[in-house]
């Protein structure tokens, strides 16, 4: 592991590939019915399971009333449920219900078609390239989740 108290050019390079690549994601992602916050609250809920409410503001950088009204919301639609926290009935805690699931799923599988039709073009050595930088971008996930948990 490496410590530096500089910013590299090679670590600048991967920010600035990590940014055309998340304009690329939403781009490609299918305008629904799901903001990019819900979309995203929603799959760390399918993800990780049930959440406190208390839990899920930051990691998605919102204020705490802002992630009551959209779970309020997701709950209205029927894509997410609130239940008190069995260890702490006074504590909220949210779940993705299975139409939140589908919901997700129809979301990722429009993202995954039009990314797929891109891919296509790419030569064999680049998308090879892109499938072997896969478990290093799990785990750079991996330790994102871990340092805002």
């Amino acid at each position: 592991m490496r410590h530096t108290t500089t910013i590299s050019t090679e670590d600048q390079a991967i920010a600035t590939g990590f940014e055309r690549f998340y304009e690329l994601l939403r781009r490609l992602t299918p305008r629904s019915e799901l903001s990019l916050t819900a979309a995203s609250t929603l799959r760390r809920l399918e993800r990780s399971g049930p959440h406190r409410l208390c839990e899920l503001h930051a990691p998605e950088g919102v204020s705490q009333p802002a992630m009551t009204q959209l779970v309020t919301r997701l709950e209205r639609e029927g894509l997410a449920r609130r239940g008190s926290d069995p260890a702490d009935g006074r504590a909220v805690v949210v779940s993705i219900t299975e139409a939140g699931r589908e919901a997700v799923a129809r979301r990722r599988e429009g993202r995954t078609r039009a990314l797929s039709a891109l891919l296509e073009q790419l030569p064999a050595a680049d998308h090879a390239a892109i499938m072997a930088a896969l478990p290093a971008l799990e785990k750079l996930g991996d330790l994102l989740a871990e340092n805002t948990n």
